[in-house]
């Protein structure tokens, strides 16, 4: 995690009213608009990492997709370097894939299992016109030695790795182009936990070397604590609380962050957290709540919540939140 950025610095990426909906079947004859992502905003600087985090089904991968134009976004702008990247074709759009990558909860699904290694990671060099052969297969093995592998690997197929060695491979594979922002789309969730210190420590070693900015996707708070610079609080496609990491922790203001943190095992067995363990499911984006979405698990809803979508306040400088609990 960087801890010194300048606060006044321009934003590397600046996401406005992005939002995804998908129109989906509804019974025999109908049809019904899931609002998958409905008004982010949020910006990440050179350097930084910022986490998106919540329940599974809150929109944050179809946000990764959206912003990599792996799924095309319904409404909203996000600007890189002064150019709206929701606006590129052709050779821009081939331009911004070189400078931005992303790394998959599953990394075989970014492998092709009858390629050996060595050309899964030289790849993206080919398909982007990067040097000659000589030159791609230096770039290769640097790249595995690099991410804790050896030159011995490079002949072998991604079913001979354990999880953790296939994510270094998908993170070898994502540094190829020289990037300069990463997606990681819940990059640890299915590694044990032993695996996953040790691909978080790679990454921020990564991002120190290389000045990378992260857009770091996770449904487990104490996943990013150690390396998120701010969070994004993620429920039904809407972001509801942003803050910078240590004021998240200390001082959770929406009831959703509140319950989310409850839910992080103590650290101690007989320590006991006073905040609410949240109940009940998310509910179906096809057919959201009123008003506030996350009124009908909220243990402070009032009247109001269900009639007004709550505005997003700024509370400080470095923590905003979406609640009628702080008119």
């Amino acid at each position: 995690m960087m801890q010194d950025h300048d606060s006044a610095a321009a934003p590397l990426l600046q996401v406005s009213g992005l939002a995804k909906h998908f129109r989906v079947k509804a019974g025999l004859f109908g049809h019904a608009t899931v609002k998958a992502v409905d008004g982010l905003n949020f910006h990440i600087r050179q350097g930084e990492t910022y986490a998106l985090v919540g329940e599974s089904g809150c929109g944050k991968s179809t946000t990764g997709r959206a912003l990599l134009r792996l799924t095309e976004p319904t409404a909203g702008a996000a600007m890189f370097d002064g150019r709206d990247i929701f606006k590129l074709s052709g050779g821009q759009l081939r331009e911004w894939r070189r400078d931005a990558q992303m790394v998959f909860q599953d990394p075989l699904s970014s492998l092709d299992p009858k390629r050996r290694i060595a050309y899964s990671v030289e790849e993206p060099l080919i398909i982007h016109k990067v040097g000659d052969a000589a030159q791609r297969r230096k770039r290769v093995a640097e790249l595995l030695e690099r991410v804790g592998l050896s030159r011995e690997h490079l002949s072998r197929f991604p079913h001979e790795f354990s999880g953790g060695q296939r994510q270094r491979i998908g993170i070898a594979k994502a540094l190829a182009l020289q990037p300069r922002l990463i997606i990681c789309d819940e990059p640890v969730s299915a590694l044990d936990v032993s695996i996953q210190s040790q691909i978080l420590n790679l990454l921020m070693d990564l991002q120190s070397e290389h000045g990378l900015a992260y857009l770091f996707i996770a449904h487990d708070l104490g996943v990013v604590r150690h390396v998120a610079d701010r969070i994004g609080v993620m429920y039904l496609g809407h972001i509801v609380e942003e803050a910078d990491t240590d004021t998240l922790f200390s001082e959770p203001r929406h009831p959703y962050t509140q319950s989310l943190l409850a839910s992080i095992p103590p650290a101690h067995p007989r320590l006991k957290t006073p905040r609410p363990i949240l109940a009940g499911d998310i509910p179906s984006p096809m057919n959201p709540p009123s008003g506030c979405v996350f009124r009908t698990r909220c243990p402070h809803a009032m009247p109001r919540c269900a009639r007004e979508a709550p505005p997003v306040r700024q509370l400080s400088p470095t923590q905003r939140v979406a609640c009628h609990l702080f008119d």
